[in-house]
């Protein structure tokens, strides 16, 4: 059986310049709210049995838009989260990439090694959001879909990659994104 993985709606920090949001707690904007309802449209013959989402707010606003076209409601589990960028949450990658070249040359060649200053490591992120997809699998309410996070989902493609988490960057998943697990 299948688990899907979508990414949130858009919101401010997601629109050019890229502010990076990590663990803060940012809501939909108006076009997230109009691409969560999108999301609902394009999963809704899918067979939806179980809802997850992560608990920040944007995730849990796009899996309620979700949840009410499925008529399911979303379970929030904490270990979905996007990881926590640390130091750098609320600043801008173009500013990082400019005060903090070598910081911001090691985040793209970033791997199993890489921790964010005063934040999570990938490996940290990787074992909390495969533990959380387990515990989807386990409750055999599939297919279901988890509503978290582009770094989360990164995380889990490269969990079935060869290369592991030094993959992180060859994916890309844009806003209401979904990949079939």
């Amino acid at each position: 059986m299948t688990i899907l993985l979508a990414r949130h709606g858009e919101t401010d920090d997601n629109r050019e310049p890229i502010r990076i949001q990590g663990s803060r707690d940012t809501p939909l904007n108006d076009v997230g709210c109009r691409q969560a309802a999108e999301l609902a449209d394009r999963v809704a013959d899918e067979g939806i049995r179980s809802l997850y989402t992560s608990h920040l707010i944007r995730a849990r606003e796009t899996a309620e838009i979700v949840g009410e076209r499925l008529g399911l409601d979303p379970v929030a589990d904490p270990r979905l989260a996007e990881g926590d960028r640390g130091d750098l949450e609320g600043l801008y990658w173009r500013d990082v990439a400019r005060d903090d070249p070598e910081l911001y040359a090691a985040w793209r060649a970033a791997g199993e090694g890489f921790r964010f200053p005063g934040g999570e490591s990938l490996r940290e992120q990787s074992d909390r959001v495969l533990a959380a997809l387990d515990d989807v699998r386990a409750q055999e309410r599939l297919p279901a879909l988890v509503v978290c996070h582009g770094g989360s989902i990164r995380v889990a493609l490269c969990a079935r990659d060869g290369r592991g988490l030094d993959a992180f960057h060859d994916f890309e998943v844009p806003n209401v994104a979904v990949v079939r697990l």
